[in-house]
């Protein structure tokens, strides 16, 4: 993220937030290597945001973290924010949420805090073209992968528009949750707790953790007991698993997760809960739903 002259397609970042990163769909197929996935943890509201300002569904966009972003364009863009609502203004004056918001060039784009959810994702047409590593834009704040945070005056490339962005009066996007019910596929390492843990895992009731972060979704609530106490060497990680620690509350994997781990994995998450996961505040009510075998 270097600095660039006036009028070139850049953006400057005025205000960066409690925690903005550049997120794409990731590095997938790297886990092999020891690479987490990473990429952006609300997938639906990254590909509804390109698609608002005609972007394929892999250019790189902004995840913010609760209290939102502005950039300064450097020229003319268009730019859509979606994921967790949020107020947006451009030069002070009010504009769409979740709708394409044209930004001419000197403007500031300004994200406010989200009202409801944790995450929103800024797009603009081309995309953020940071420089990629291992085929991602990504960051990963486990690996240290990919772009840094954003800081208050860095500048970020923006690539040239592939499509106009389209006409659009309405696009529609889940609210977030109130409370956060998680399907889950039990094993492989369900035969490691008892089967008075595993039958109540239904009805235990549980709250997101504010430990929570882009690595993992951590739960506060009744401990699972578990019926093998021994040591389990490290195995596989995949995203959506269900660790539990040696306290006993499960943590759910998200995209910067490790990709191995040494504790006893109950269950895994399907993908398509995760964006609900993403956008679910600390405190928030968690349930698990353990799938029929």
């Amino acid at each position: 993220m270097s600095a660039a002259g006036a009028g070139a397609r850049t953006v400057e970042v005025v205000r960066a937030g409690a925690l903005t990163t550049v997120q794409d769909l990731g590095r997938r197929g790297q886990a092999h290597l020891g690479v987490p996935r990473a990429g952006a943890l609300d997938e639906p509201a990254h590909r509804l945001g390109n698609r608002l300002v005609g972007n394929p569904a892999d250019a790189a966009t902004l995840e913010t973290t609760l209290t939102g972003v502005a950039l300064r364009a450097r020229a003319p863009l268009v730019a859509a924010v979606t994921g967790a609502p949020a107020p947006v203004t451009v030069d002070g004056t009010p504009a769409p949420w979740g709708l394409p918001v044209r930004v001419p060039a000197g403007a500031v784009l300004d994200v406010g805090a989200a009202t409801h959810g944790l995450r929103c994702y800024v797009a603009v047409d081309g995309g953020f073209a940071v420089a990629p590593v291992l085929g991602s834009r990504a960051a990963d704040l486990l690996s240290g992968l990919g772009p840094p945070p954003l800081t208050a005056g860095a500048v970020l490339p923006v690539g040239a528009p592939s499509a106009p962005a389209p006409a659009v009066d309405l696009a529609p996007q889940p609210a977030p949750p109130t409370e956060l019910v998680l399907r889950l596929r039990l094993g492989p390492r369900h035969d490691w707790f008892t089967p008075a843990a595993l039958a109540g895992l239904g009805a235990a009731r549980y709250a997101v953790a504010p430990a929570s972060n882009r690595i993992a979704l951590r739960t506060d609530g009744p401990p699972l007991a578990r019926a093998i106490h021994g040591e389990l060497p490290s195995e596989g990680m995949v995203l959506g698993a269900v660790q539990v620690p040696p306290d006993g509350r499960p943590v759910v994997f998200l995209a910067d997760h490790p990709t191995t781990g040494g504790y006893p994995v109950v269950g895994v998450v399907p993908g398509a809960d995760l964006a609900a996961a993403a956008q679910a505040r600390p405190g928030i009510p968690v349930r698990f739903r353990p799938l029929p075998p």
